[in-house]
């Protein structure tokens, strides 16, 4: 009996230290959490905003456009062979049937071929916007760095990606400074 009671007197007091503890880690991080200075900025705002953003959008889009009217040419391409299939079917013995669909479907597989080496995940769109954006986002990138050091902020935050934030007060934004910091004047 005495053996339950002190276990029992053990175990009380081993809960009693547990929460001591907890509270004392999280009243010690909460006031870390207070001494830590957060900002954030939208870099789809601050690239808008840079002049060499201009050319290179207009430049994707020219590329962009020339694709299209090459995938548009090998649609036109399929469809006019698909009607002229379905006007002379009858016509066809079971071989030439058959190499028609062949030709059609080789036509759709070319296309769909294309649209994906130029506007898939990996492709030749993607690779050159990539390419063509790299300098930019490294040049915010860089402003936003040179910023959160002069005002001492320890963390920034991109809200223009993946990052999700449901409130944020506005005196945490720093995306005109970030623009300040690359040359560019919002008041004129």
């Amino acid at each position: 009996m005495i053996n339950k009671i002190q276990i029992s007197f053990l175990n009380a007091r081993t809960k009693v230290l547990i929460v001591c503890i907890s509270i004392l880690a999280i009243a010690s991080s909460e006031s870390k959490a207070q001494d830590q200075k957060i900002g954030y900025f939208e870099s789809d705002i601050v690239v808008a905003q840079l002049p060499e953003y201009g050319g290179i959008e207009q430049r994707l889009q020219l590329l962009s456009s020339g694709w299209q009217q090459e995938a548009q040419e090998m649609l036109d391409e399929v469809t006019a062979l698909e009607e002229d299939y379905q006007a002379k079917e009858i016509l066809y013995t079971e071989e030439i049937r058959n190499q028609k669909l062949a030709e059609i479907a080789q036509k759709k597989k070319q296309h769909q071929s294309f649209l994906q080496q130029k506007f898939g995940p990996t492709g030749e769109y993607f690779q050159q916007q990539s390419d063509l954006l790299e300098p930019i986002q490294r040049k915010v990138f860089s402003a936003a760095r040179t910023v959160a050091l002069e005002k001492g902020y320890d963390y920034i935050f991109d809200r223009s990606g993946d990052i999700y934030m449901i409130y944020a007060r506005a005196e945490f934004d720093i995306t005109a400074d970030i623009l300040f910091e690359l040359g560019i004047d919002l008041d004129n």
